[in-house]
């Protein structure tokens, strides 16, 4: 098996990435699309454009393909995963009937569906993009979720009870299938548009976080994953299908018959960041510019010069309010001579990490889980500065991947198991997980966290939501 490859695909909110990887999880080459704008049509609507996409991960499957330096024919499979919670609606040849609604969209989570009789199917974007590679109407059942479809949780398939309570009639669902299965191969079309190799396997994965949480390593009972992307969660792994919590939910994780235990969330979470930089303008990107760094990094050097706390700003992430609470807005509060832009990023990125904290909590209370260890993935993982905050809040070490991690390697190693590579996910996350580097907390800034948490943080939503809720009619 010696230079042979596999792809992992990962279609997320802000940007589509497929990566090459060798059998040991080393990346050959990737390419990355950004996504084009969210398109509102109605307050609380949101949709991606077009067929935006799969043109999407075309134009990354292109740019990998064009890079990579190896036979086509010594790649053996390609993992397919895409973001959660996204709906989409097919005609009976499999093309779009209206644009991909977003997770973010309000409808995705009523027992709506378009009143049109060209209306074929009712699938999750992964059943879309599955369609696209492959031309079968099949979809993971780790990627449908109790809020929005008729799945028994148990089974890992259709529930016929469920099918009135979702308004859903069962001829517009498509054929499940497990995590690592094979649901079809590159068809000629596909491959002409994508430059992947034509019968190559595209197999099914989970849901986006599940298969991040694969790709990250994170398989212990008593290690959390943070995952930061535009909706920010932590989670761990367990076995029992957990159907009333109080403090979490209960996800299907990217091993068969396995779940994965998910707290509470940020939305908009690593948004914000890019909405303040781009709030600052052109000034911003130039100094960076004139460094050859990214604007990320050129304000990180100045919120390393801010102490922890922030000295007392504080920011409230509702820049995309709860669906039961919506008159919430972002905050940023306790503003005095002293505060910069440095201390909005950093008071940002530690809004983020207290809010994981608390939600973290709240998660391994109720299940009875001692952490002794997060890991950290996504886009902020590179960033020094936030992985010492994510240590100091949580009190243990915060660790990150060494390399690509993620999603795309999670979809890799489901990859590698359907095509036989290795016996099992157990085996293949071992054989191609890479190294790890790890922060220590620092108790002095952890008992800054820790009395800011207990005595002003988690109070902030019962001052300032009667404000909010005053003025919702006014300005919503």
């Amino acid at each position: 098996m010696a230079d042979k490859y596999i792809i992992g695909v990962d279609g997320g909110t802000q940007s589509s990435k497929v990566v090459v990887y060798d059998l040991l999880g080393n990346v050959v080459c990737e390419g990355k699309r950004t996504l084009l704008p969210m398109e509102r049509p109605k307050p609380r609507y949101a949709v991606h454009p077009d067929d935006d996409l799969w043109e999407s991960i075309v134009a990354a499957s292109r740019e990998a393909m064009t890079k990579f330096p190896g036979d086509p024919a010594d790649i053996l499979g390609v993992g397919l995963c895409t973001i959660r919670c996204c709906k989409a609606f097919l005609k009976a040849d499999g093309s779009l009937l209206e644009p991909v609604m977003s997770w973010m969209d309000t409808r995705a989570y009523e027992p709506w569906i378009p009143d049109d009789p060209e209306l074929a199917y009712a699938t999750t974007s992964s059943g879309y993009m599955t369609h696209r590679f492959t031309g079968q109407f099949r979809d993971s059942a780790a990627n449908n979720i109790i809020l929005q479809w008729p799945i028994d949780t148990d089974t890992w398939q259709w529930d016929p009870e469920l099918f009135e309570q979702f308004n859903m009639r069962p001829e517009l669902l498509v054929e499940l299938q497990m995590p690592g299965d094979i649901a079809g191969y590159v068809t000629a079309d596909a491959a002409a548009a994508t430059g992947l190799p034509e019968g190559l396997p595209v197999v099914t994965t989970a849901n986006d976080k599940a298969v991040e949480a694969l790709g990250s390593g994170s398989l212990d009972e008593h290690t959390a994953l943070v995952s930061l992307g535009t909706y920010i969660a932590s989670m761990v792994h367990g076995h029992e299908n957990c159907k009333a919590p109080a403090d979490f939910w209960t996800n299907f994780a990217c091993i068969p018959s396995t779940y994965l235990y998910e707290s509470g969330g940020v939305r908009r979470g690593m948004w914000t960041l890019t909405w303040f930089l781009d709030l600052l303008g052109p000034e911003l990107a130039a100094a960076a510019a004139t460094q050859e760094i990214s604007r990320e990094d050129y304000l990180e050097r100045e919120a390393e010069l801010v102490p922890a706390g922030s000295d007392g700003l504080m920011t409230v992430l509702d820049w995309l309010a709860p669906t039961d609470k919506p008159f919430r807005k972002g905050e940023i509060i306790g503003f005095d001579v002293r505060h910069t832009r440095g201390h909005v990023y950093r008071s940002i990125l530690e809004a983020i990490a207290l809010s994981m904290k608390e939600n973290a909590d709240a998660m391994c209370a109720e299940l009875g889980v001692d952490l002794r260890e997060i890991v950290v993935s996504g886009g902020g993982a590179t960033s020094p500065l936030f992985m010492r905050i994510f240590a100091d809040v949580f009190g243990v070490p915060a660790s990150r991947n060494v390399g690509s991690s993620g999603a795309s390697l999670g979809s890799a190693i489901c990859a590698s198991v359907a095509t036989g590579v290795y016996p099992d996910f157990s085996t293949a996350a071992a054989a191609m997980k890479r190294g790890r580097e790890s922060f220590a907390p620092d108790a002095a800034n952890h008992d800054v966290y820790r009395r800011l948490n207990v005595n002003v943080y988690r109070t902030i939503r019962d001052a300032t939501d009667p404000i909010l809720e005053q003025s919702f009619s006014i300005f919503q």
